[in-house]
């Protein structure tokens, strides 16, 4: 798992998801706009889905 990753993930949620379609960029943007845990969150559950999918 990419640590670096990780840890923009908890500094700035939508630039951990840059890698993903606009609508999880989005949807990630929003949610951190929205309250800070519920993008963090969103986040790491979208590393932890790449990570799983690549396994």
């Amino acid at each position: 798992m990419d640590v670096r990753r990780l840890i923009l993930a908890v500094i700035l949620p939508p630039a951990s998801v840059t890698n993903k379609e606009v609508g999880t960029v989005m949807l990630t943007g929003l949610l951190t706009l929205l309250g800070w845990v519920p993008g963090v969150a969103f986040a790491l559950f979208m590393i932890n889905q790449e990570r799983l999918a690549k396994a």
